[in-house]
């Protein structure tokens, strides 16, 4: 296990962490949260070795395997495929050595004993070396590369896949230990998604640091926070986390009330009594004893972020329309879109894989440069916000945050810009200082605070979310919830698109299209085509991961299940009630009563009431067999 004594760190002489203890025991999966710069990411420098601790213990397993994922990759001539496969030292090291076996080569009393490469093939087999290969080209395909992407040299991919390169290359390790710090940033839906599955399955034990709610709760069982110093670790998921702070801050809340109700009447005792001769006594008795009362502080659970959109003024309906549309580059259409207009107070959000064409989309919707046939008609005084990722490479290095809102408008006044700033917590100096030194989240909140001030009616996002702590996130998914213009959206943030998005466009296949149904309907998609793939694409690596097959394979049922589950429960509901009025109206028609002259209205009400409850009971009870059917025609889970 990992176990912290009375451990304390710190990072540019600045305490992050004091006096902590807990222990992480074997198969815990662990979400690492708190705010920008309170040492998530010391702490994992912490585990790796790299730092020491100031005071207390660290101890750890000393045969434990450490597994990370690299910041940065070299620009090797080496393929995706076999710098993976260099994740396993061990299986690496046993192949060189056999290798050299075959060849003649390396120590000759070490390389030609029979004994020691039958002891390399024995422990070859134990790590289930001979599928290495198959293994990772799974991980690769999971994380959405494609079959010829596999033996490119690693130098001609991008940034961000190389990033989800160095991801497969830690998940390679047959690691007692993973750590990933926003392993999530550079993916898109379809692999978060994959990586939830693996991460689900992994057997041994997990720290992760993100800012995905969803996530978070889809892959740790404790969470390990980082407040005022302090490291506490709660059972459970995210969204467990959340509700046991809550109480625990009321409870805190609640004795600093009575504390400081006490130290008010003993205040009040000496500051009356502490001059009397006869009283002085009792008065030092009690400064003695708010001396040594131990504080407790007020609870704190405000967000330093609160933000809204300006009055959007008046808006074109509709906002944007798009007609036979093909986009794409250089003269070469990647996506074609038959129509789509968007109209004020419509929240879209775009689907597909990282490439499909997500960015070209909504390029093409902020201007004209993506559009290479077909029409795009703006209404009249349409005013687009537009945030994309190279927004945060114009911002002036050497101009602080007021400045970049004073270009903007010249004609407001400072301190309304500053008041404004605020909101995305940017306070006192900070507003007046050069934006160059700002970390990628404080830069992302300014491009926003750009954005926003502009009061646009069509707001279109691509990956707003990147470098945003959890806080910033639930700000900014309340601030597009109440926005009443336009919205078009891409992110891997799901909580920010279901609850910012009611209507979803998948790209795909070179086309877009509306997606019918909600993100859970997509998963259950994805689940499918990835299960068809391994069955019909990758029969070896899926029996050699059967384990992890047989898993996915259940979740996939068990989400398929779950809205027509769902559904039956609404619809037994419905009957339950729907018979309840039916045998209500019988009881009354059963009295005799009911039948006298001066009852005849009611009686009329009644029978009309009867017809109706039989009317919808006959409709519900039709749907109920249906959904019946299709649970029945499903596969049982095992």
């Amino acid at each position: 296990m990992i176990q912290f004594k009375q451990l304390t760190f710190s990072r540019a002489g600045k305490t992050l962490v004091e006096a902590a203890s807990f222990q992480l025991h074997p198969g815990h999966r662990v979400g690492l949260t708190g705010a920008n710069g309170a040492g998530k990411s010391t702490l994992f420098a912490l585990l790796r070795g790299e730092l020491t601790a100031d005071v207390g213990e660290l101890l750890m397993p000393p045969q434990w395997v450490i597994a990370h994922v690299a910041q940065e990759t070299p620009a090797l001539s080496q393929s995706a495929l076999e710098y993976t496969l260099d994740g396993d030292e061990e299986l690496r090291t046993l192949q060189a050595r056999l290798a050299q076996a075959d060849a003649g080569e390396g120590n000759a009393g070490e390389s030609h004993d029979p004994l020691h490469v039958a002891e390399w093939h024995q422990r070859l087999a134990d790590i289930d070396g001979y599928s290495a290969e198959a293994r990772a080209s799974a991980l690769l395909a999971g994380l959405g590369f494609s079959q010829s992407q596999l033996s490119r040299p690693v130098s001609d991919f991008s940034g961000g896949w190389r990033m989800r390169l160095n991801l497969a290359r830690a998940l390679m390790c047959r690691s007692d230990l993973l750590l990933l710090d926003e392993p999530t940033n550079h993916l898109d839906i379809e692999a978060v998604i994959w990586l939830e599955g693996w991460l689900s399955a992994y057997r041994g034990t997990l720290l992760l640091i993100s800012h995905d709610r969803e996530f978070l709760d889809n892959t740790v069982n404790h969470i390990l926070h980082i407040e005022q110093q302090q490291l506490t670790l709660y059972r459970g998921g995210y969204s467990d986390f959340e509700r046991q702070r809550a109480e625990k801050l009321t409870l805190q809340q609640a004795s600093y009330q009575k504390q400081q109700q006490q130290m008010a009447h003993l205040q009040k005792y000496i500051d009356r009594f502490r001059a009397q001769a006869t009283k002085a006594r009792q008065a030092q008795s009690r400064i003695k004893a708010l001396e040594r009362m131990e504080r407790i502080s007020a609870a704190h659970v405000d967000s330093p972020f609160s933000f809204s959109f300006r009055d959007l003024g008046s808006a074109p309906d509709p906002l944007l329309v798009m007609n036979q549309a093909g986009l794409g580059y250089a003269g070469q259409t990647l996506v074609k879109l038959g129509h789509l207009a968007i109209r004020p107070g419509e929240r879209i959000g775009l689907l597909g894989k990282n490439g499909a064409g997500k960015s070209t989309l909504i390029k093409a919707l902020a201007q004209s440069e993506t559009l290479l046939s077909g029409e795009r008609v703006e209404g009249k005084d349409l005013r687009i916000g537009y945030f994309a990722q190279h927004q945060l490479e114009q911002l002036v290095a050497s101009d602080s945050p007021l400045q970049h809102l004073q270009r903007l408008d010249t004609n407001a006044r400072e301190q309304e810009l500053l008041d404004f700033l605020g909101g995305f917590d940017f306070r006192g100096e900070m507003a007046k200082a050069p934006c160059g030194p700002f970390s990628g989240g404080e830069k992302s909140r300014l491009a926003l605070a750009m954005l926003i001030w502009q009061r646009p009616n069509l707001i279109l996002l691509d990956e707003p979310t990147n470098h945003l702590d959890i806080e910033m996130r639930h700000a900014l998914s309340m601030a597009l919830q109440a926005y009443e213009g336009g919205m078009v959206m891409v992110s891997h943030d799901r909580t920010l698109l279901a609850t910012c998005c009611e209507k979803f466009v998948l790209v795909a296949d070179g086309q877009a299209s509306v997606f019918d149904g909600d993100l859970e309907d997509y998963k259950v998609s994805l689940l499918k085509v990835a299960q068809t793939e391994v069955t019909t694409n990758r029969p070896v690596a899926a029996k050699q991961n059967s384990y992890h097959q047989q898993k996915a394979d259940r979740q996939a049922r068990l989400v398929e299940r779950r809205p027509l589950l769902k559904t039956l429960a609404t619809l037994e509901t419905q009957l339950t009630k729907l018979t309840q009025e039916k045998q209500d109206v019988e009881n009354r028609l059963a009295d005799s009563a009911i039948y006298e002259v001066e009852q005849r209205e009611t009686l009329q009400a009644l029978l009309i009431a009867q017809g109706e409850n039989q009317k919808q009971l006959d409709v519900i009870e039709e749907q109920w067999l249906d959904v019946q059917e299709k649970l029945e025609a499903l596969p049982e889970i095992e």
